[in-house]
C-alpha cells in the first residue's frame, strides 16, 4: 500500500517511538522570530546548554516590528528590547538573523519560502501558530509554543503524536474575482473551525494544481484556523520552478538529485487517507466573515446570517458574535460600513496579492474617511512593488504604503484599531480584539475585496466594483 507525504516524511525524520506512543521527531528546519524565542534561549541559558544545530535555525523579527520607520531605539521600549535580545541570542548562537537591515527581513513565514529554506519533504517547526504555510512547499510544517523552542534549540527534535491524513480536493475552475482567500474560508466554513482537529489538511484537485505557490500558502496559511495541525499540497513542477535559483535552494548537480528527493515524497496513487472531502470549484465566491471566527464567512452576496436558521451550536456562537460585532441578522453584507483597510500579513503579504490588487486600482481612490494600509510581508517583496511601480499605484490611490512586517494582523506594534472601527483585513484571524481594540471588529476577505471596501467605503463585491 501507498503512502501519504505526511507518512514519508514523518518516517524519514522519526528518530525513535517514545514510551508513551509519541514520535521524537527531528526537525529539519527551525524558524523563530523576537515574540517566542527569548524564554527559550532563557531557559537554555538556565540549564546551560548550547544550541545544538544553529546551522537549523533561522531568525527574523516580524510581529513587533514598527511599519513607519525601523530606526532605533523603537518608540515601544518593550519592542526594542525583543529586537535587542534577539539579536543578542543569534549573535551568541551563531544564527543567521535576517535583521531590519539586510533588506531580507520580514515576516518569518514569508521570508523562509522566498529564500529558498522551506524545501519539500522537511519536518519545519516554527513559535507561530501560521507556520502550515510551509506545508504549500510539500513540508510537514507545524506551529510550536516557547518551550517546545527550546526543546528544538536544545534536541533538534519534539515529541510530536501521528496525524490523520485527511485529503481535500477543489476540483473545477474559480470564477473571475474568486481567490485563494476564498477557498480558504470556503473550505473553513464548510468544515468548521474544529473540523480539522487531529488532522493533516492534504490540498489538491484541479485549483491547487493550477495555483501559484503564493495561493498554495495563502491556503495553507489558514489551515490552522480550520482546526488542522498541518496543511500541504504534494511538491510538483510548480513548487521546483519557485525554488529554483534563490538564496538557500541547491545548484548545480546538487540540485538535480534534490529535485528526484522531492518528487519521491510525494503522496503515493495507491495510499489511502483516513477523510476525503470533494469540493466544486464553481460554488466558491468571493467571501466575508462577519463574526469572531474564521469559520463565520458568507458570500459577499448574502445577508448575515440569522441565529435561528443554524445548527444549536452554531447559533449561540452568533449570538456572542453579534453581541460583539453589532452587526444586524439578516442584513446584507454588502453595504457594510468600514473604517479601515488592510492589504498585508503572513497570509496575504507577497508580490502576487499586490500585483493582483493594482491592476484594478490604478486610476481608483480610497474612499473619504477610510484608512487604507498596505503592508508588504518582506523587504524583498516591498522592493520589488517598488520596481515594478506597484507601490506608487497603491499611493496614489490613497493607501499608507508601509514597511515590511506583520503590522496590523496582530497588533503588537503601532498599527491599531481604535474603538469599535471595522476593518476589512486580508489577514487571517477576527478573534475579538484581534487587531488591537478590545472593541474593534475584522472582516477577512482577500486582498481584491479589501480594494473594493477600500474605494467604496463599505463591504462590495470586487467584481462590480472592478468589472471583472
Amino acid at each position: 500500500m501507498g503512502k501519504t507525504l505526511f507518512r514519508k516524511v514523518w518516517d524519514a525524520h522519526t528518530v525513535a517511538t517514545l514510551p508513551n506512543g509519541q514520535t521524537q521527531l527531528f526537525i529539519a528546519t527551525h524558524y523563530i522570530h523576537e515574540v517566542t524565542s527569548p524564554q527559550a534561549f532563557g531557559m537554555l541559558r538556565d540549564m546551560n546548554l548550547p544550541v545544538m544545530h544553529p546551522e537549523r535555525t533561522f531568525a527574523t523579527v516580524d510581529h513587533i516590528v514598527p511599519t513607519t520607520s525601523v530606526t532605533e531605539p523603537f518608540p515601544d521600549a518593550i519592542a526594542q528590547s525583543m529586537i535587542s535580545e534577539l539579536r543578542k541570542n543569534c549573535a551568541e548562537n551563531g544564527i543567521r538573523f535576517f535583521d531590519t537591515h539586510t533588506g531580507n527581513q520580514g515576516i518569518v513565514h514569508i521570508v523562509g519560502p522566498e529564500q529558498g529554506i522551506t524545501q519539500p519533504g522537511k519536518t519545519i517547526a516554527c513559535g507561530d501558530s501560521h507556520t502550515a504555510t510551509h506545508g504549500a512547499f510539500g513540508a510537514v510544517a507545524f506551529g510550536i509554543g516557547t518551550s517546545q523552542v527550546r526543546n528544538v534549540l536544545a534536541t533538534q527534535t519534539l515529541a510530536f503524536s501521528p496525524l490523520k491524513v485527511r485529503r481535500i480536493n477543489v476540483n473545477g475552475a474559480l470564477k473571475p474575482g474568486v481567490t485563494a482567500k476564498d477557498v480558504a474560508l470556503h473550505l473553513i466554513n464548510l468544515l468548521g473551525v474544529d473540523g480539522g482537529i487531529g488532522f493533516a489538511h492534504e490540498y489538491g484537485g484541479d485549483v491547487f494544481d493550477n495555483f501559484s505557490m503564493d495561493e498554495r500558502m495563502t491556503v495553507c496559511n489558514m489551515a490552522i484556523e480550520g482546526g488542522a495541525r498541518v496543511g500541504y499540497v504534494n511538491p510538483d513542477e510548480t513548487t521546483f520552478a519557485y525554488l529554483k535559483g534563490r538564496a538557500f535552494a541547491p545548484t548545480g548537480a546538487d540540485w538535480d538529485a534534490a529535485v528526484a528527493r522531492w518528487k519521491s515524497f510525494a503522496s503515493d496513487p495507491d495510499c489511502v487517507y483516513d477523510d476525503v472531502v470533494n469540493v466544486d470549484a464553481a460554488n466558491i465566491a468571493p467571501t466575508v466573515t462577519w463574526g469572531i471566527t474564521p469559520a463565520q464567512s458568507v458570500p459577499v452576496t448574502a445577508a448575515f446570517p440569522r441565529p435561528e436558521d443554524l445548527s444549536a451550536t452554531d447559533a449561540a456562537t452568533a449570538e456572542e458574535a453579534y453581541r460583539y460585532t453589532r452587526f444586524s441578522p439578516g442584513a446584507p453584507v454588502a453595504g457594510t460600513k468600514v473604517d479601515v483597510a488592510f492589504i498585508g500579513s503572513c497570509t496575504n503579504g507577497r508580490l502576487s496579492d499586490f500585483q493582483s490588487v493594482a491592476k484594478y486600482l490604478a486610476g481608483k481612490k480610497v474612499a473619504p474617511g477610510v484608512k487604507a494600509l498596505a503592508v508588504p510581508g518582506s523587504q524583498i517583496v516591498a522592493a520589488q512593488c517598488e520596481k515594478l511601480g506597484i507601490a506608487q499605484i497603491f499611493r496614489d490611490a490613497g493607501f499608507e504604503w508601509r514597511l515590511a512586517g506583520c503590522s496590523m494582523c496582530l497588533a503588537m506594534n503601532p498599527d491599531k484599531l481604535v474603538g469599535d472601527q471595522v476593518c476589512a483585513s486580508a489577514s487571517n484571524r477576527n478573534f475579538k480584539g484581534r487587531q488591537g481594540s478590545p472593541t474593534g471588529r475584522t472582516l477577512l476577505m482577500s486582498p481584491l475585496m479589501v480594494a473594493a471596501a477600500a474605494v467604496s467605503g463599505c463591504v462590495a463585491d470586487c467584481r462590480e466594483v472592478f468589472d471583472l
